[in-house]
């Protein structure tokens, strides 16, 4: 086949491509150029009202847009941004990008306090370990007790109810839990799914920030900063490190020490002279005691 011919039958093919589509590829294109930080994100098990209900609570924060995975792929490699393709690694299960000016940090913290608890259902993977703790329930003495056994759940009675004797690990992460399980946990109240958006990745500046990177602990993060403060702060001291935040503190500090050397090689001064008469007179005090 000529060239010409290949041209005519490339021509054909994009002829037949629905407006639709190279509109929604055009969409994601200008997107992807326009924003700086831009999120994959895997929306399966998140049903379409609480995402209508997210993308409402989000809305001046964020853009979450959803296609066909295939036009996903195309628009990312239309894209002019520094390796943005490495982005389509990360789009998972139902794939969506976010598009945001936050910073990634910021950006995955809001959508993780967006998230809710919710109960898990047969055939789910488990996010997290679950484990069933320990304690007394609301069910009375019954089949259940025989129900908890079958997944090595020990139970008693205690005042007429069922209890929990010891904690359970009855799930890893990982783990597709059956019907019976699931069913269990939810009458005990366990809510080990968390509904809501996944960000698998973020993308910013030619940069691919993955989960385990994003997800910080920020109690923890503030906690490491007071330490590092007070740590940094007690060794600038020690070592007669200027700045204007240990400067007050030096100077406090070596004045103790210089009352105190002056008080111990009785030298006189202003400062001095009460510690010295009072250390004389304990002196004297002791040889008294001594001498009869």
């Amino acid at each position: 086949m000529t060239e010409a011919a290949n041209n005519g039958r490339g021509s054909t093919y994009k002829s037949h491509v629905a407006e639709s589509k190279k509109d929604t590829v055009k969409y994601f294109v200008d997107m992807l150029d326009k924003y700086d930080v831009i999120a994959a994100v895997n929306m399966e098990n998140l049903p379409a009202r609480q995402l209508q209900v997210m993308k409402e609570t989000l809305r001046d924060k964020v853009v979450i847009k959803m296609t066909k995975r295939r036009l996903l792929d195309i628009a990312i490699k239309q894209s002019k941004k520094k390796d943005i393709q490495e982005i389509t690694k990360h789009l998972k299960g139902m794939p969506a990008l976010l598009f945001s000016k936050d910073d990634p940090f910021t950006l995955y913290n809001t959508i993780k306090k967006s998230k809710s608890k919710a109960p898990i259902k047969g055939g789910q993977t488990t996010p997290n370990d679950i484990i069933v703790p320990a304690g007394k329930t609301n069910f009375s003495p019954g089949p259940i007790i025989g129900e908890l056994g079958a997944f090595r759940i020990k139970s008693g009675i205690e005042d007429g109810k069922v209890a929990i004797k010891s904690d359970c690990l009855v799930a890893k992460e990982g783990d597709v839990v059956n019907t019976k399980l699931a069913a269990i946990l939810t009458r005990l109240g366990i809510q080990p799914m968390e509904v809501g958006l996944d960000i698998t990745a973020v993308y910013e500046n030619g940069n691919i920030l993955q989960k385990d990177v994003l997800n910080i602990d920020e109690e923890e993060y503030m906690n490491n900063l007071i330490k590092a403060h007070v740590d940094s702060l007690a060794l600038a001291i020690e070592i007669g490190y200027i700045t204007p935040e240990t400067a007050e503190l030096l100077i406090s500090k070596a004045e103790k020490e210089a009352l105190t050397l002056a008080t111990e090689a009785n030298i006189l001064t202003d400062a001095t002279v009460g510690n010295i008469l009072a250390k004389a007179e304990s002196h004297a005090s002791e040889l008294k005691k001594h001498t009869g």
